[in-house]
């Protein structure tokens, strides 16, 4: 399946439009990774556990999109969307949601 953030593939033709696609994950952030984070912010640096977890969510959204694209008949996503929301009372979950145009193409 291609997915692309472009409203249409060069080359390919677009038949039929699907509908909008979306893929969510909301992804807790444990103590360890807190701490540990909490460290590279008083210290300075990357913080390599929070990268890690934002890329997890970022891919598992993206996942659940292509899966559901293709629940709906479609070979391709295009017009990706990706969103970044920081949940909870303290701030300790992460929501990520790619969003999509869901077609078929030749």
């Amino acid at each position: 399946m291609i997915i692309t953030t472009t409203n249409g593939i060069e080359g390919r033709r677009v038949v039929e439009y699907k509908g909008i696609v979306c893929g969510e994950v909301i992804s807790g952030v444990d103590f360890i990774k807190d701490f540990a984070a909490g460290l590279t912010n008083f210290f300075g640096g990357r913080s390599k556990s929070y990268e890690g977890e934002l890329i997890d969510a970022r891919e598992g959204a993206i996942r659940e999109m292509k899966e559901r694209a293709a629940q709906m008949g479609a070979n391709a996503v295009i017009g990706v969307d990706i969103d970044y929301e920081v949940l909870g009372q303290g701030g300790n979950m992460l929501m990520v949601t790619a969003s999509g145009t869901a077609v078929v193409i030749e």
